[in-house]
């Protein structure tokens, strides 16, 4: 099974009084995650399901990268929301039963440190950094569960984008 980890894309800035779950991707962010996600439409990527987080930040990429590959309409977990530890979002991954390619969208930390616990069995081994617009992509045997993944690749958002050439 592959599973994709995205984070969500250039987001507005936060105000010192704001709801930080409610700020949303820039005009320019938008522009940015709508050409990566045709530049994983040119690699032939689709996914069965897509999972993201409720805030809308990453509920707005998800749907660009939905809208974009033509795939299902996202589904979000709280899960994926911000602060949420690795393994929480692990347990819950494990819980869905997930098909064949997934993809997921939140938030830094939570997603280098579950990426580095799928890999290596500790969220904070593999020293990975997910930019904005960034994707991991990860294989698993048969099921999703700590240390069993192997790295297939990871790209930023500007090598998705160039990917569409």
């Amino acid at each position: 099974m592959l599973l994709f980890i995205m984070r969500h894309g250039l987001a507005e800035e936060p105000t010192p009084k704001g709801d930080d779950s409610a700020r949303k991707l820039t005009a320019k962010g938008s522009a940015k995650i709508s050409k990566a996600a045709a530049g994983l439409r040119a690699a032939g990527i689709a996914f069965n399901l897509i999972l993201t987080s409720p805030i809308a930040r990453a509920m707005e990429t998800a749907e660009l990268v939905a809208k974009e590959l033509g795939g299902p309409r996202p589904k979000a977990i709280a899960e994926l929301s911000t602060g949420t530890a690795p393994a929480a979002v692990l347990e819950a991954l494990v819980k869905l039963k997930l098909p064949e390619s997934v993809l997921v969208v939140g938030h830094e930390p939570t997603l280098s440190r579950l990426a580095s616990l799928m890999l290596t069995g500790s969220s904070e081994a593999a020293g990975i950094k997910l930019r904005p617009g960034g994707v991991i992509a990860l294989e698993f045997p048969d099921r999703i569960e700590g240390s069993a993944a192997s790295l297939r690749w990871m790209m930023t958002q500007r090598q998705l984008r160039q990917l569409r050439k």
